[in-house]
């Protein structure tokens, strides 16, 4: 493949998805990490890391339910009572050694603490969470977290947030969680609402 059409291809991946690690463009593109390195830096894309925390800088409202770093995971985009994503990478402290799967507690850990910090509120308190695990998650997958509040009609004092956690396209983890508010006597209603009422 020509360099300049590979450089079209390698942008246009990192723009659908900025999560996309430099491993997951050499399979797509079928050349060397190496390649893909050089190919970012002539194209001025920063590495994976870099571009999450531009991402967060620019994008996101700032968390009041707890401080950001008891966030497990980086958020990269926040709308506080309305959504959030996080993203979180499995390393080698969050597995079992034997398998090198992932350890439940830190996949739910992630979904938890972004239920939590979406919402709108100096204190905010997982009430229950009826969760899924749908399949394993494996050392260096990545885990894009996804949550969704949805008001509970009659109890201002409750949210609930729905997640879904995915690796690439696939689903890895849902959850239902009803939060606690301390703000009780405001308009809590989430996502779908808010977009209506504009």
């Amino acid at each position: 493949m020509p360099k300049r059409q590979r450089h079209q291809l390698l942008a246009q991946h990192i723009e659908d998805n900025p999560f996309m690690t430099d491993r997951e463009l050499t399979r797509l593109l079928k050349v060397s990490i190496q390649t893909i390195r050089l190919d970012r830096m002539e194209l001025g894309i920063p590495e994976l890391r870099e571009r999450l925390k531009l991402m967060a800088e620019r994008s996101y409202d700032s968390v009041r339910s707890l401080p950001l770093h008891e966030v497990i995971g980086d958020i990269v985009d926040l709308e506080l009572d309305k959504s959030g994503i996080s993203i979180f990478e499995i390393r080698e402290e969050h597995v079992f050694s034997r398998t090198s799967i992932a350890r439940g507690h830190h996949v739910f850990a992630q979904a938890n603490s972004l239920a939590v910090a979406v919402i709108d509120d100096a204190i905010a308190l997982t009430v229950t969470a009826d969760i899924r695990f749908i399949r394993p998650v494996r050392l260096g997958e990545k885990c894009i977290a996804k949550a969704y509040v949805r008001s509970i009609s009659g109890e201002r004092s409750k949210s609930k947030v729905e997640l879904f956690t995915y690796v690439g396209d696939e689903m890895v983890f849902q959850g239902n969680f009803v939060i606690f508010r301390s703000a009780g006597d405001r308009d809590n209603r989430g996502g779908e609402q808010h977009a209506d009422r504009h």
